[in-house]
């Protein structure tokens, strides 16, 4: 039942994105430059809890454009209408619905869906992820200096000492392919996937990785924050990898070691 409804609030939600794709939308600006939010984003979020609350009116909610909707249940849903908001309003169709549900502190399963190009993906804990219904791994690649990364930059401080711009210019002045997809949903899926090697990003809220680290720990990858330490979706910094190159990426974000 947690499954079923958590895909059909996914494709609730998308439906709405495409609605509005190749349409005419409100744009509107938050905190931080280009941090935009349009008319889709609120369509998107009302779709998805009007299916959730259908299914389960007292679980708890965590929404990027609501908030919190607090309830004394041991689950909660980590909803992003749209990850990847500025690619939407710029009609590049690299965005999604990301949806997690938790229970009692942890996440046990994930949704992540980009109706563009039809790509679901899921993730239940122990379970395993997978990609419009087949299974999904991480890549094997075992050198940094030989991997395909990607990453973010956040809307506030990216000039900060060991932020963003130094981490991402030690990287690709070695020559390592580093890409900027502008959804970090889809950049942790795509590391699940084994498209990428490995995916790091200083500032993410809980809906913006929630979904997209169970994907990665399922198909058999490596999630922590900067220090390589244990990773909460309540704190910004993330890491995320297929495991064998995990340590090299802790050293050079932190510049300990190099390429």
């Amino acid at each position: 039942m947690l499954k079923t409804t958590l895909i059909e609030a996914a494709q609730a939600g998308a439906a709405e994105i495409l609605r509005y794709f190749h349409g005419e939308f409100r744009i509107d600006n938050k905190e931080g430059v280009n941090n935009l939010v349009t008319e889709a984003d609120h369509a998107s979020e009302k779709a998805i809890l009007s299916v959730i609350r259908s299914a389960y009116p007292d679980h708890q909610i965590l929404a990027e454009e609501s908030g919190a909707h607090e309830q004394s249940h041991a689950y909660k849903w980590i909803i992003d209408p749209i990850d990847g908001t500025v690619n939407f309003a710029h009609r590049i169709p690299l965005n999604a619905v990301s949806i997690a549900i938790e229970k009692n502190g942890e996440v046990i399963m994930g949704v992540v869906y980009n109706p563009h190009i039809n790509e679901l993906f899921f993730a239940e804990k122990g379970e395993g992820a997978f990609l419009n219904d087949k299974p999904i791994r991480v890549s094997t690649e075992t050198r940094a200096i030989k991997a395909c990364l990607v990453t973010g930059f956040p809307y506030t401080y990216i000039d900060q000492p060991n932020g963003p711009l130094d981490v991402f210019a030690r990287f690709v002045k070695k020559g390592v392919p580093v890409r900027r997809l502008g959804s970090a949903a889809i950049d942790l899926c795509w590391v699940a996937a084994g498209r990428f090697d490995g995916f790091f990003e200083h500032k993410l809220e809980p809906w913006d990785s929630a979904a997209g680290m169970l994907m990665v720990q399922e198909a058999g990858g490596t999630v922590t924050n900067h220090q390589g330490e244990t990773f909460s979706i309540y704190e910004h910094p993330l890491l995320a990898s297929n495991g064998h190159i995990h340590e090299e990426l802790v050293g050079v974000i932190n510049n300990t070691r190099t390429l």
